[in-house]
């Protein structure tokens, strides 16, 4: 089935930064968007400016994205952008293991799921995984604390549900780049629209393009 006139989409993490970004660059595009977003004040402040949908989603309590996605029927568009990034050592008793991989694994998977009557019913669906190259091998799994390991594990997310996502969905992850945001500082180079150039280009993918790959840039990168 072809891309729906105005997709529906969901994207986590989205009152700021890169997150904020893609939201409005999809709107921009003919989405119909809900922006997701732990902070409810926040969140609700960047859907009034952007003019999109707001939901409360709160990626370690899983009972808010479960009613996010049930009241809204499902959404053809699904972006993984929420993260988080700490810096203890994963010998450390303050370790923030078990938070980055619920948050940047287990929640992306319980989207997925929760996601997939809609498009087993459409048949058109894509998801974006916002990776990084700290969480690529090729580069070293540079990522600090927990964060490298949650998004390695993400890409791996990425690559096996293509055997088990129906026909028409397409799932892919991506590196934005090195972004100012307040994860990535304001000494980087990248623009967060520079940063959401990619995911937005992978969430309207047409019918014929890639799967289960990993891009930087609109270019296959090395995991």
């Amino acid at each position: 089935m072809t891309r729906p006139l105005h997709p529906t989409a969901l994207v986590t993490g989205a009152n700021r930064g890169i997150g904020k970004a893609i939201a409005a660059a999809l709107k921009a595009r003919g989405c119909r968007v809900t922006l997701g977003a732990r902070d409810e004040g926040g969140g609700r402040a960047a859907a009034a400016e952007l003019g999109v949908g707001f939901a409360r989603i709160d990626l370690s309590d899983p009972d808010s994205y479960f009613t996010a996605v049930t009241e809204a029927g499902g959404f053809d568009i699904l972006v993984n952008n929420a993260g988080v990034l700490g810096d203890a050592s994963l010998l450390s008793p303050r370790s923030d293991f078990d938070q980055a991989m619920e948050v940047m694994v287990h929640a992306p998977l319980d989207l997925v799921r929760l996601n997939l009557p809609h498009w087993q019913r459409s048949g058109w669906g894509r998801v974006v995984n916002m990776s990084s190259g700290w969480g690529a091998f090729s580069s070293g799994l540079e990522g600090p604390g927990a964060y490298g390991v949650a998004k390695a594990a993400l890409n791996a997310l990425t690559v096996a549900l293509v055997r088990d996502l129906p026909e028409g969905v397409k799932i892919n992850a991506c590196d934005p780049g090195w972004v100012a945001t307040r994860m990535g500082g304001v000494t980087a180079p990248r623009s967060v629209q520079e940063g959401a150039v990619t995911p937005v280009w992978l969430a309207l993918l047409p019918d014929d393009g890639p799967t289960g790959g990993f891009f930087l840039d609109r270019q296959r990168r090395e995991w």
